[in-house]
């Protein structure tokens, strides 16, 4: 049997050496498969990166409109969505949407 082994010890060396490297190659650290997990990752976090630096422009028009010239329109819609404040003989109406 050992006789086998050493006649084969560079079949036996190279063959479990390739599945070292093919397994690694697919399913490790830097494999195909976490590869892909992290591509996928990359574009999750770089759609969530848009959304929050839209908001932030968002945040910071509204903080300006509000900071050196105030901008008069904009606290009325403020004071009327927080307190619901009307003028003299305005009517309100408060629509309710029932979902199912």
């Amino acid at each position: 049997m050992f006789t086998k082994l050493k006649k084969n010890y560079f079949l036996l060396i190279s063959t479990f050496l390739f599945l070292y490297f093919f397994f690694n190659l697919l399913d490790g650290e830097r494999g195909l498969f976490s590869y892909f997990k992290k591509k996928e990752l990359l574009i999750n976090l770089q759609k969530e990166e848009t959304e929050l630096t839209n908001k932030i422009k968002d945040i910071e028009f509204k903080n300006s409109l509000l900071t050196d010239n105030l901008d008069l329109d904009y606290i009325e819609i403020l004071l009327r969505k927080k307190f619901i404040l009307g003028k003299k003989e305005e009517k309100f109406y408060i629509i309710k949407n029932h979902e199912n």
